[in-house]
C-alpha cells in the first residue's frame, strides 16, 4: 500500500532511518575536526587535507551509489534493505572507530582518520541513497510524496537535535554507543515499513542503465539548477553561524539556544509545509518557503552586538523556511522521477546524483565564503568595524541574494511553464 494511505505508524517504520542518519552527521561535521585537533594533536592543516579529499570520495561515490541500488530494487526490496543493513554495520563501526583511534603519532592518526572517514562516509551514502530511494518508489500524488519526505526529514531533525546535546550531556562514548543502538533499531522498522515493489524485468534499474539517465529529463536538469542554487543559499550561513554569533552578535552562551530553536521550528513546520501543498502545490510552497526565508533572513543583516533575542527571532523564522527545503524538493524530485517514466526503476539514480549536489553545495560554501572573508580582512575573533561588516554581508546579505535567486530560477524554470501542473 502507498505509504500516502497507510497510517502514521507506517511513516515512522520508513521515517525511521532518518533519526540516526542525521544523529552521525552533526559530529561528523563539527566534532570530528576539534576532537583530533585537541585530543590528539593533529595538524589542522593535514587534517584539512584529509577531511577534503574523504569528502570528494564520497561525493563522487554516489551517483555509482545510486546505480547499484537501483538494481537492487530490481531484485526486490529485501535485497536493498540487506545491504544497507550491512552498510548500516560498517558505518556503527566506522563511526567508533574515528573517535576512538588505537594508533598513536600524527602519520599514523592521519592515515587511521582517512581510512575509518573513507568507510564512515561510503556507508552513511549507502544507507541514506537507498532510504531516500524507497521513499520515492512508494509513489504517491504530490501531498503523498510530501508526507513521505516529511516523515524522513521530521524524524531526522530529531536526530540532529539529539546530536547536538548528547556529545556534551554524556560524551562521545556514550553517543557511539546509543548511535548503533538507534541505527539497528531503524533498520528493523524500515523492514516492516510498506515496501515498494520490484521493478519491470528489463527496465531501467538494470546493471545496464547509464548513470546519466537522469540528465535525459528536462525537468531534473531544471530542478537540479534550482536545488544547486537554493543550497548554496543555505550551506553558506551554515558554514559562517558560529563565527557570526561568536563576532557579531558577541553571544556564544546562546549558541545551543540558537540552534535548538532553529532545528526544533524546522521540524513543528514540517506539517505545516504538507498542508499547504495541498492548496498551493509543491512548487508554489517550496517558492513561498525561499521568500519567507528572505523576509526573515535579511533582518539578520542589521543585528549586532547583544541583539539575541533578536537573532532567536531570526532562527525561528528562518527555521520555519527551512522545512519547507527539506520537505518539498525531494518531493518534487519523486514526481520528475514519475513522468519521466523511470518510477520503480531509476530512483537511485536520481538520488544519487541528487546527494552529490547536497554535497557540493556544502564544499563550494566553504570553499567561496571563507577565503572571500579572509580577502575582505576577516578572522576569527576580530572586533574590528570593517571585518564584521564583512562577515555580516557574507552571513546574511549574501544568502539572500542567492535565495533571490533560486526563487527567480523556480518560477522562470518550473512555476511560470506551468510544468506543475
Amino acid at each position: 500500500m502507498p505509504l500516502a494511505r497507510s497510517t502514521w505508524r507506517d511513516g515512522l517504520a520508513y521515517g525511521a532511518p532518518g533519526l540516526p542518519l542525521a544523529f552521525v552527521a552533526l559530529p561528523l561535521y563539527v566534532i570530528l575536526p576539534n576532537h583530533y585537533a585537541t585530543q590528539f594533536g593533529v595538524p589542522l592543516a593535514a587534517l584539512g587535507a584529509v577531511l577534503l579529499g574523504a569528502r570528494v570520495l564520497d561525493a563522487v561515490a554516489d551517483p555509482l551509489i545510486g546505480r547499484a541500488a537501483d538494481a537492487l530494487f530490481a531484485r526486490s526490496a529485501r535485497h536493498a534493505w540487506l545491504a544497507a543493513a550491512a552498510a548500516a554495520v560498517l558505518l556503527a563501526l566506522g563511526f567508533r572507530a574515528l573517535f576512538f583511534p588505537v594508533v598513536t603519532g600524527t602519520s599514523a592518526l592521519l592515515a587511521w582518520c582517512a581510512g575509518a572517514l573513507a568507510v564512515t562516509y561510503l556507508a552513511y551514502s549507502v544507507v541514506s541513497v537507498i532510504h531516500q530511494a524507497w521513499g520515492a518508489r512508494l509513489g504517491g500524488d504530490a501531498t503523498g510524496r510530501a508526507g513521505i519526505v516529511a516523515w524522513r526529514e521530521g524524524l531526522a531533525l530529531v536526530g540532529v537535535l539529539l546530536a547536538s546535546l548528547l556529545p556534551a550531556l554524556a560524551g562521545l562514548e556514550a553517543s557511539t554507543l546509543l548511535f548503533a543502538l538507534l541505527l539497528l533499531a531503524a533498520l528493523a522498522a524500515l523492514a516492516r515499513a510498506p515496501q515498494p515493489p520490484a521493478a519491470a524485468p528489463g527496465g531501467a534499474g538494470t546493471s545496464g542503465t547509464s548513470m546519466g539517465l537522469p540528465f535525459a529529463s528536462g525537468d531534473f536538469r531544471r530542478l537540479l539548477a534550482v536545488y544547486l542554487v537554493n543550497g548554496i543559499a543555505g550551506a553558506v550561513p551554515a558554514t559562517l553561524v558560529l563565527f557570526f554569533i561568536r563576532d557579531r552578535l558577541e553571544a556564544p552562551a546562546w549558541e545551543p539556544l540558537f540552534l535548538a530553536a532553529y532545528f526544533a521550528a524546522a521540524a513543528l513546520s514540517i506539517p505545516l509545509w504538507v498542508r499547504l501543498v495541498k492548496r498551493l502545490g509543491l512548487a508554489r510552497s517550496w517558492l513561498a518557503g525561499m521568500l519567507l526565508a528572505i523576509a526573515v533572513f535579511a533582518w539578520a543583516g542589521a543585528l549586532g552586538r547583544g541583539d539575541t533575542l533578536a537573532y532567536a527571532a531570526v532562527c525561528i523564522g528562518s527555521g520555519i523556511a527551512l522545512g519547507a527545503d527539506l520537505t518539498l524538493p525531494a518531493a518534487l524530485l519523486a514526481g520528475v522521477v514519475q513522468r519521466a517514466g523511470h518510477a520503480g526503476r531509476a530512483e537511485g539514480a536520481y538520488f544519487g546524483w541528487w546527494n552529490f549536489a547536497t554535497k557540493l553545495n556544502l564544499a563550494l560554501a566553504a570553499g567561496l565564503a571563507l577565503p572571500a572573508l579572509q580577502a575582505l580582512g576577516y578572522a576569527p575573533g576580530s572586533r574590528d568595524t570593517a571585518a564584521l561588516d564583512s562577515l555580516t554581508l557574507a552571513y546574511a546579505l549574501l544568502p539572500c541574494a542567492l535565495k533571490l535567486g533560486a526563487a527567480a530560477l523556480l518560477y522562470l524554470l518550473w512555476i511560470r511553464p506551468g510544468r506543475e501542473r
